[in-house]
């Protein structure tokens, strides 16, 4: 099970950019920026609680074009650090009177999160554990157990009320005694019996084996409500207020044993973890590790100066800040606190400022770095070197065809120059214009490899220039197309 703070305890924030650098091309400044961020909460962690409750994030503001890497940098964080994340867009919100989503909802959106996360490792850590019950489980759909004579002589006696008939769980002529050898002998002969079963379990023998199994049906129980700011899911668990009350529906289903084995060791796992013990470890970690994205926070920024009833973005601001700032919001899992939570704002601002926010806003993303346009060579970076790079993701995928994608220097070369020229000659959307462009490349090979005799193809840049300079000379066709 991943801890985040041991994880964050072995990374330096040299080592965090070394990471952040095989998924991410460039962009040192913000790398530096978040590793800081992140490195920091280690050290939060090794002081008094006196001063650890005194030290407040120092949130960052990302200012940059599209498709330059601002989200990918946080979400490669997030998952180094174990982290629960959440991105949202400002532009989702609206303040306080108009229908829309309440800020609150990104703090229980990121709870969720947390709890899922969490939950997950919970599962993993008792895998084990629930593996041997579930198979426990299916030995008994198996190997029927025989009844204790105390049980059938309870059900005997109920027959005989019943029907009028004599008392007891003996047949004619049978003694107590002979009952109980009986049961024993049984018992024995159900124990050889299961012992067999179990080895043939394990050998995968009975794979295809049916059985019919009972689960519980898992229904919703979450509620909406209205609140100032619309009709806003708060998530009320109803099963969980109301107890026993109701009894649990079951449902029997017939299945082959693999997936029956599926199905109650998940079950048997769901019963071997302590729900409130998970729940209260996902606040805390939200609460110290949490990391919150908000994008397009250029699109809300700007004073007042509209007439009329409309949604104020100013307004939208003043909701965000006590998020921002540390509050405590309510989610169906319990109260959450933001204070420590690492907020990373991001936006283009190409029309608006980052003075344009209202300074109460401005100064709680104290970290500003700016992210810079993709260059050619950029790009020709983009597309080999990340551990995810395109055009290894592109050989991947035809491998399964049986098809040899090669890539030749100069088709690269020649991608990357396309993809810069579009960015000039049209919108600039950063790093998301290779996928089109390549995707247009590869259109032909992608569709026919299946069926190609010759199995190994190699894309160099006559086979870039034929596919895609006439698109990228018709400006008009290319805003289209590419």
């Amino acid at each position: 099970m991943s801890n985040p703070k041991n994880k964050l305890e072995s990374l330096t924030p040299r080592q965090i950019v070394a990471e952040l650098d095989k998924y991410i091309v460039g962009q040192d400044a913000a790398k530096r920026a978040v590793a800081i961020a992140l490195r920091n909460r280690y050290r939060r962690s090794q002081l008094g609680e006196e001063m650890r409750e005194d030290i407040i994030p120092k949130n960052i503001l990302m200012i940059g074009p599209t498709g330059v890497g601002k989200t990918e940098i946080a979400r490669r964080l997030a998952n180094l650090a174990g982290a629960p994340m959440l991105k949202v867009e400002a532009t989702k919100f609206t303040e306080v009177g108009y229908v829309g989503r309440d800020v609150d909802s990104m703090v229980r959106d990121l709870t969720d999160i947390g709890i899922s996360m969490v939950e997950k490792e919970k599962i993993e850590s008792v895998q084990d554990r629930a593996a041997e019950l579930a198979t426990e489980r299916i030995l008994d759909l198996l190997v029927e157990r025989p009844q204790p004579p105390v049980k059938r002589n309870a059900n005997s006696n109920t027959l005989a009320a019943m029907f009028g008939s004599t008392p007891g769980f003996n047949q004619p002529g049978e003694s107590e005694d002979a009952a109980s050898a009986s049961y024993k002998v049984q018992v024995e002969q159900a124990e050889r019996l299961r012992a067999r079963m179990k080895e043939k379990l394990a050998n995968g023998e009975l794979e295809e084996a049916d059985v019919e199994i009972e689960t519980e049906e898992q229904r919703p129980g979450t509620a909406r409500i209205f609140s100032p700011v619309g009709m806003e899911e708060m998530g009320v668990d109803m099963q969980s207020m109301l107890g026993n009350l109701f009894p649990k529906e079951r449902k029997k289903r017939k299945v082959k044993v693999r997936e029956s084995r599926k199905i109650l060791q998940q079950e048997e796992a769901q019963r071997l973890i302590d729900r409130d013990a998970l729940v209260a470890e996902a606040i805390e970690r939200v609460q110290e590790a949490g990391i919150l994205f908000v994008d397009e926070i250029d699109k809300v920024a700007g004073r007042e100066g509209g007439h009329g009833p409309e949604v104020s973005r100013e307004g939208v601001q003043r909701d965000i800040l006590p998020i921002v700032e540390g509050s405590t919001v309510m989610t169906k899992h319990g109260h959450v606190k933001t204070n420590h939570i690492l907020f990373i704002a991001a936006g283009a601002f190409h029309v608006s400022k980052p003075s344009d926010l209202i300074p109460e806003l401005q100064g709680r993303f104290p970290i500003r770095v700016e992210l810079e346009p993709l260059s050619e060579n950029d790009f020709r970076r983009i597309l080999t070197e990340p551990r995810n790079a395109l055009l290894k993701q592109y050989s991947a995928l035809l491998e399964a065809d049986g098809v040899e994608l090669e890539f030749a220097d100069d088709a690269i070369d020649e991608i990357a120059r396309l993809a810069r020229l579009v960015n000039d000659q049209t919108e600039n959307i950063g790093a998301r214009r290779l996928h089109t462009i390549v995707e247009k490349l590869l259109d032909e090979i992608s569709f026919a490899a299946p069926d190609v005799e010759e199995k190994k193809i190699v894309v160099d840049a006559n086979y870039v220039r034929e596919r895609l300079d006439n698109l990228v000379k018709d400006e008009d066709l290319s805003r289209y197309i590419l």
